[in-house]
């Protein structure tokens, strides 16, 4: 299921979005958020908000077939699936885990581990300066969602704020590795990546993908007594309703 183009990008999104919502499975959650991004990137071309629109729309299209491969490759039950993925994917079966925990899960492994890879892949070498300033352009589009999916989060999950009293600001939280600083983070990667060989490249990759891993596990259980009966606390009051919160987000 890869997608050719920004269209097609959107319509695969949909397909997952519908049949998570038809299995009631958190998985559709982090697929809602990233339609509502990807739309507001695409609204960007359109606008001429990025300084290269075709760059940009190869740059969507083939970071969001790095999502769709490992969705495929995971139903499929193959092997051959990035460790970040996998714990991602396989979180859907928890019973205990919050709303923001499937998201932040979602988004580590696309961001933490795919986000770098593509860029390097899509221009190697000196070409990744052509990129730089349209990278780095979207996160004004990330932050402006950043307060309506929070919004979505506490009209679910009533008791989300106790984070704040736990662990500091309730966005700090959200995004826990902090969105800016983990796009930094991938941007370094690919100023690593594109200029290695495919065999260095793999190298790199692989123990990438070690560290984004046992990222999403520390997302899954998190350090600290306190935190945990905080997000026990939070999770007795959150909506089960997983169809209804995947349109919340997704409508966003």
């Amino acid at each position: 299921m890869l997608a050719n183009n920004t269209d097609e990008v959107i319509q695969h999104l949909d397909i997952i979005i519908r049949e998570s919502q038809n299995q009631n499975s958190p998985i559709g959650l982090f697929a809602a958020l990233y339609r509502q991004v990807t739309l507001k990137l695409i609204a960007g071309i359109e606008n001429s908000f990025f300084d290269n629109a075709s760059l940009m729309k190869q740059y969507i299209t083939q970071f969001a077939n790095r999502y769709f491969a490992a969705f495929d490759t995971y139903k499929l039950g193959e092997s051959n699936i990035t460790k970040s993925w996998k714990i991602s994917f396989a979180a859907a079966s928890k019973q205990d885990l919050l709303i923001v925990q499937h998201l932040l899960l979602g988004a580590n492994a696309h961001i933490n581990l795919d986000l770098g890879i593509v860029a390097a892949q899509i221009c190697p070498d000196d070409k990744l300066e052509n990129l730089k300033d349209d990278f780095y352009r979207t996160n004004i589009i990330f932050g402006d969602l950043l307060n309506s999916v929070q919004q979505v989060i506490s009209n679910f999950s009533p008791m989300f704020n106790i984070l704040d009293t736990v662990g500091g600001r309730t966005d700090e939280i959200l995004m826990n590795f902090s969105l800016r600083k983990a796009r930094e983070e991938a941007w370094n990667t690919a100023s690593i990546l594109a200029y290695e060989s495919s065999n260095q490249q793999q190298a790199i990759i692989t123990l990438l993908d070690s560290k984004v891993a046992l990222l999403g596990r520390i997302l899954i259980e998190p350090p600290g007594i306190v935190l945990s009966k905080a997000v026990n606390t939070i999770k007795q009051a959150e909506s089960k309703d997983i169809s209804a919160i995947i349109t919340a987000l997704n409508n966003i």
